[in-house]
């Protein structure tokens, strides 16, 4: 499984949307329903299955799925 699969799966656990109809573009709270507690425990589980650590600065800012990719990246590219 991808990287960019895995996470859209851990993403589809918050959400009624299915991994492989999500579009990078889709909007957390708006697009896929995500309320402030789903965000914390999805950003945890981020971080557990993807070995990172987030920073609340850095996850606050954060409304696509384009953009949470973009920092799972950078993340595991600085660890």
């Amino acid at each position: 499984m991808t990287q960019e699969m895995q996470f859209k799966t851990i993403v589809a656990q918050y959400c009624k949307v299915k991994p492989e109809d999500m579009k990078e573009d889709m909007r957390f709270r708006e697009d896929l329903g995500f309320t402030s507690l789903d965000f914390m425990s999805f950003f945890g589980e981020l971080e557990d299955t993807f070995d990172v650590e987030l920073e609340q600065e850095d996850a606050v800012n954060i409304l696509t799925i384009a953009e949470a990719l973009d920092l799972l990246e950078k993340l595991q590219q600085e660890a």
